[in-house]
């Protein structure tokens, strides 16, 4: 055989190969989420993960792993950090431990209401707490609801801060969180949300704060009766990419990435905001007395000695408190 048979032969057999090879194999994304499949969340996650891999022909499969089956949310933050995780839908207020600036968005009444929240989060400042993000490799795309927090207990409405006197709620673990809840008179105690139920039924606890869903979901409406809407906190969440994951993204894919977790985010929002009123719906037939604070100006001021500690202790977060403030 002379040398161009052989040749001849050889590039036969490699377009034969590349024939049999077909496309490249898709890139399969794991994604983290600690809610149900069914939750607001979950669903918006699973629409933004079938709209990535439609939108990128299949290049990218993004799967999402639902109800925490990846570990904590500590644990997945520095899973996607570090690349074993591709995308996650994180709440703010437990990234502060990592990313010093989204502590802000974990102070007792930064928001006025939830159109606020979206105001500022979807603008300007939005962008800044994601360049903040980025500088720790996660690359917040959109940001989703979780709703605005108020007090529940098991012994009485709650009308103004006095009310609180000598009540133990439960906190999330986050020093911002224990003294919003001194400061108007009750005694915070972190606890695990896993321990909640059993605490306020045995009076371990006397209340807790949380957002209609979750109060809901979490059956806490059984054993504690009373509703007190102070709305003081709203904290947003995101659509977050690793670092590592969106480097290797094309600029083209990376388009139809981010468009994808905008409309989710619209998706979540709506459904967020269906579910709050079918779970307060839900606890009001079964008994729970709800009541609107009146003066909710009487528990913002308690506020100012946490704001006042909070800009001491990080002077260089004062003007994004006060650009959120004066946002409208």
């Amino acid at each position: 055989m002379t040398v161009m048979s052989i040749l001849r032969a050889g590039a036969a057999i490699g377009v034969v190969t590349g024939i049999l090879a077909g496309p490249a194999a898709a890139e399969t994304w794991r994604g983290w989420n600690i809610h149900p499949e069914d939750y607001p969340n979950g669903v918006a996650l699973d629409s933004f993960a079938e709209a990535v891999a439609e939108g990128t022909e299949g290049r990218i499969e993004p799967e999402v792993y639902h109800n925490g089956v990846l570990g904590a949310q500590p644990d997945a933050i520095e899973q996607l950090r570090n690349g074993g995780l591709d995308f996650a839908n994180f709440n703010m207020g437990p990234m502060g431990q990592i990313v010093p600036e989204t502590n802000v968005l974990s102070l007792p009444f930064i928001f006025t209401d939830l159109d606020h929240m979206h105001k500022v989060m979807d603008g300007e400042i939005g962008e800044r707490f994601a360049d903040a993000l980025a500088e720790y490799n996660i690359i917040a795309l959109s940001w989703f609801d979780s709703g605005s927090r108020s007090f529940y207990n098991t012994q009485r409405p709650i009308e103004t801060p006095a009310d609180m006197d000598g009540l133990k709620f439960r906190v999330m673990n986050n020093d911002l969180y224990v003294d919003m809840v001194d400061q108007l008179g009750g005694n915070a105690t972190p606890m695990a949300y896993s321990e909640v139920y059993q605490s306020l039924r045995t009076g371990v606890i006397d209340g807790a704060e949380n957002n209609w869903p979750s109060f809901d979901s979490s059956n806490h409406f059984e054993v504690a009766q009373y509703y007190s809407i102070t709305n003081h906190l709203i904290i947003p969440e995101c659509i977050c990419i690793s670092a590592q994951t969106w480097e290797n993204t094309s600029d083209e894919d990376k388009e139809i990435v981010r468009q994808a977790a905008v409309e989710a985010a619209e998706e979540q929002r709506q459904l967020w905001a269906e579910r709050s009123e079918q779970s307060r719906q839900k606890v009001e037939e079964a008994g729970v007395a709800v009541n609107e604070v009146q003066d909710p100006a009487a528990f913002q001021e308690a506020m100012q000695p946490v704001y006042d500690a909070f800009v001491e202790e990080n002077p260089e977060l004062e003007s994004l408190v006060s650009d959120i403030q004066e946002t409208k």
